[in-house]
């Protein structure tokens, strides 16, 4: 086997998630909630480890809907918690450090547990398989065309939820709406990609194009290629230096944001 042919299911991964992450992305940071996909990535890997407890391997079907259900669970939370006193982001931070206390704990109680953890944080992408690569592109495919049904109702509630109140809309059904696809998208990524490079995936693309482009349009269209020419450029690095994948294409996205920022201010 070539390298190319190795190393091309990891990049059609990566496409895929690029696609969808962008995104939701530019929703997140409109919402003011940017740790909310750090935060789900990281129940959902509470899900897949109390899975792997209970005798669930994380790669397995079964395991993926244990860990959906914990993001569901969690989505529902974050859509329906509204407290004039208490920011939501507060709420999503103490959420995440809670749910990454309790995936030590309970790995603890697990065998390797400690390899355990690091699978969940930087993700296996480099081996992923074209069985996950298709259910998972099937899975953002539905959800890509539910969002564009539904798009000027998504981004006027993300960017003026007062207006989208005035005119007469549920803002708890939205926000239902949109957490629970978002939940839906994330537990998904972080079974083939770990937390950080889901992370990663959402925000770097979305905020390196905010700084070139106001229109959505250009905005997305900007992140997709700024994610697919890291995602190229970490797998090869990986590749040739022999690095871990999922870190490698992490630090690609921080030089990415980087460069960006350097190539607006010149």
């Amino acid at each position: 086997m070539n390298a190319l042919s190795f190393l091309f299911p990891s990049f059609v991964a990566c496409l895929i998630l690029t696609g969808i992450h962008t995104y939701l992305g530019i929703h997140v940071i409109r919402r003011g909630v940017i740790f909310v996909d750090i935060a789900l990535a990281q129940i959902a890997a509470l899900g897949m480890t109390v899975a792997f407890l209970v005798g669930l391997a994380p790669e397995t079907e079964s395991a993926y809907f244990f860990a959906l259900g914990f993001t569901f669970l969690a989505a529902l939370f974050f859509a329906y918690f509204r407290d004039d006193k208490i920011p939501q982001e507060a709420v999503i931070g103490v959420s995440f450090a809670v749910s990454s206390a309790l995936a030590i704990l309970v790995s603890d109680k697990i065998p390797h547990g400690s390899e355990h953890l690091k699978y969940i944080l930087s993700g296996n992408i480099l081996w992923v398989s074209w069985p996950q690569i298709i259910k998972t592109g099937a899975i953002y495919l539905l959800l890509g065309i539910f969002h564009y049904a539904f798009r000027d109702k998504f981004l006027l509630v993300s960017s003026n939820p007062e207006e989208a109140k005035a005119r007469g809309m549920k803002l708890w059904w939205w926000d239902l709406l949109f957490y629970l696809s978002f939940g839906l998208v994330i537990t998904s990524s972080v079974q083939i990609a770990g937390i950080l490079l889901v992370f990663s995936f959402l925000i770097v693309p979305a905020l390196c194009s905010l700084l070139f482009f106001e229109t959505l349009r250009g905005r997305v269209l900007l992140g997709w290629l700024i994610g697919m020419v890291t995602s190229l450029a970490g797998i090869a690095a990986s590749y040739f230096w022999d690095l871990p994948t999922g870190p490698t294409i992490v630090a690609g996205f921080g030089i990415a944001l980087i460069f960006s920022w350097g190539l607006k201010r010149h």
